[in-house]
C-alpha cells in the first residue's frame, strides 16, 4: 500500500510538472507590440501560465506539450485598455428609471455582462471611473476567476459638489432621501475631499475620479461651469496622493480644468472647451488628456431622437457632443499628452474601438493611437511591469485583428482573438 501511494505521489507530481512546464506558442504573421515604431513579420511570443516568457524572431517549433497558436495570417498586439468605461450601466430610453429602481444585484448582473462584452472587443482592461460600488465588487470576482471579464481598475464612486456632475440624488425631488453610502462622495469642503478620498481607500478602490466641471448626462442645467474650489480639489488631489491614489478629472469647462490641473490630476476626461493655458498647463504639468470622441459624438446622435434623454441633457449633448473631436485635434497638434478613453456605457459596450477611427481621422497616426491604448494606460496606472505591451515578463494579453490595423484602423473594430492572462477567450 504504501508502494502504491508513493507512486501515485510520483505521478501527481510528474503531471504537475509537466502542466507547469507547458508552453503555448503563439505564432504571428505581423507584430506590433506596443514599444516598437513599426510591426515586426513572423514572430512568436512564448507563454507561460499567465506571463509572456519570451519574444522570438520566426516561428519557434513546438515541442513535446507546447501548445502552437497558428496566427500567421493575422496582427497580434497587446491587450487594449480602456482608460475611462463605466461598466455598471449602458446608456438606454430608462437610464433614469433604472438608476432609481435598481437594486446593487440587478446593477451587478448587469455589470458582468458589460465586462464579458468589453473583454470581447479586445479590452484585457479598462479603468472604471464612477458608478455605485458594484465595480469594485465585480473587478474582485474577477480577479478571483468566478466571473469572466478584463482586469479593471476602479474609481469606485465618483466625487462630486452637491447637485454637481455626479451628485447621484440629481433630478430627485427633495423630499425624497438617499442612503449615505449612496451619497458619501458628493464634498463640499476641503475636510470633506479628504474624507472621501479616505473612504475610497477603504472600500477598495483604485484611483479616484472628481467631476470638476458641470457634464452632459447630469439632471442637471450647466454642462461646462466649475463645481470644486481651488482649496477642495487640491485638499483631493494631495490626499489621493498620500494614499497612492492618482485622480481623473471629468472637465468640460476651461476653469474647472484648469484648477484640477494646476492641483495636479493625471488624467483630464472629455476636455471639450480646453483652451490655450489649459494645454500650457497641460503640458507643464504632463497630465494626461482622455478625449472620449465617441461619447460626445453618440450622446448628440441620442440626443437627436425625442423623448431619449431629458430636456437638460439634451441641450447639453447637442451643444457639447460634437466639439470634442475638434478638441482632441487642437490637443494632438499642440503636444498633450493623450491616453485612449471612450466613456463606454454612454454608449453601447464592445464599440469602443470605434475611437481609434475618430482619433485618426484627425491626425494622430495609428501606432501613436494605438500606444495611446496599450503602452500609455500601463504607465498611468503604474503597471509598466505587467501591462501595454509584448515583451518577456508581461501578463500574457493578447489579441489579434484579420488585417494590420497600421493600414486599416477599422480592423479594431473587429478583434478575432483575445487571450487574458494566458488563458484564450476568444478564437
Amino acid at each position: 500500500m504504501k508502494k502504491i501511494c508513493l507512486l501515485a505521489g510520483a505521478m501527481a507530481l510528474a503531471a504537475s510538472s509537466s502542466l507547469y512546464a507547458q508552453r503555448t506558442l503563439i505564432h504571428c504573421g505581423k507584430l506590433i507590440d506596443g514599444l516598437a515604431d513599426a510591426a515586426q513579420d513572423q514572430m512568436t511570443i512564448v507563454v507561460e501560465k499567465n506571463r509572456i516568457t519570451a519574444v522570438e524572431k520566426g516561428y519557434t517549433k513546438g515541442q513535446g506539450t507546447d501548445k502552437v497558436i497558428d496566427l500567421k495570417n493575422k496582427t497580434v498586439l497587446p491587450g487594449l485598455t480602456d482608460m475611462h468605461v463605466h461598466i455598471e450601466s449602458e446608456t438606454s430610453r430608462d437610464q433614469f428609471a433604472k438608476r432609481v429602481s435598481y437594486t446593487p444585484a440587478d446593477i451587478a448582473f448587469e455589470a458582468q455582462k458589460y465586462a464579458y462584452i468589453n473583454l470581447m472587443a479586445g479590452f484585457t482592461a479598462v479603468r472604471d471611473l464612477g458608478g455605485s460600488g458594484v465595480n469594485i465588487s465585480l473587478r474582485n470576482a474577477i480577479n478571483k476567476g468566478l466571473v469572466v471579464g478584463p482586469r479593471i481598475f476602479t474609481a469606485g464612486q465618483t466625487l462630486a459638489t452637491t447637485g454637481g456632475h455626479g451628485d447621484p440624488t440629481n433630478g430627485l425631488g427633495n423630499h425624497f432621501t438617499a442612503p449615505e453610502k449612496m451619497t458619501d462622495g458628493v464634498v463640499d469642503s476641503p475636510e470633506a475631499g479628504r474624507k472621501a478620498v479616505r473612504q475610497r481607500y477603504k472600500d477598495g478602490a483604485d484611483c479616484i475620479k472628481i467631476t470638476a466641471t458641470g457634464g452632459v448626462l447630469s439632471i442637471a442645467k450647466s454642462g461646462k461651469a466649475p463645481q470644486f474650489t481651488d482649496d477642495e480639489v487640491s485638499a483631493i488631489v494631495s490626499t489621493a496622493k498620500d494614499y497612492g491614489f492618482h485622480v481623473a478629472a471629468h472637465a468640460h469647462g476651461a476653469e474647472g480644468m484648469k484648477r484640477a490641473l494646476r492641483a495636479g490630476v493625471t488624467t483630464i476626461e472629455h476636455g471639450t472647451y480646453m483652451d490655450d493655458e489649459a494645454i500650457e498647463i497641460f503640458k507643464k504639468t504632463g497630465a494626461y488628456y482622455v478625449p472620449t470622441i465617441i461619447a460626445g459624438r453618440s450622446a448628440a446622435d441620442s440626443a437627436k431622437i425625442i423623448g431619449y434623454f431629458h430636456p437638460f441633457v439634451r441641450a447639453k449633448a447637442l451643444e457639447i457632443g460634437p466639439l470634442i473631436q475638434k478638441t482632441f485635434e487642437k490637443a494632438y497638434k499642440a503636444g498633450v499628452k493623450i491616453a485612449f478613453g471612450t466613456d463606454a456605457g454612454v454608449f453601447a459596450h464592445g464599440k469602443n474601438a470605434k475611437e481609434f477611427e475618430y482619433m485618426t481621422e484627425v491626425g494622430m497616426p495609428p501606432m501613436e493611437a494605438i500606444k495611446s491604448a496599450t503602452i500609455v494606460p500601463a504607465q498611468i496606472l503604474g503597471e509598466e511591469a505587467n501591462m501595454g505591451s509584448i515583451s518577456k515578463g508581461k501578463y500574457a494579453d493578447i489579441i489579434a485583428t484579420d488585417e494590420n490595423p497600421l493600414q486599416n484602423i477599422k480592423t479594431l473594430q473587429n478583434v478575432t482573438f483575445v487571450m487574458k492572462d494566458g488563458a484564450v477567450v476568444k478564437q
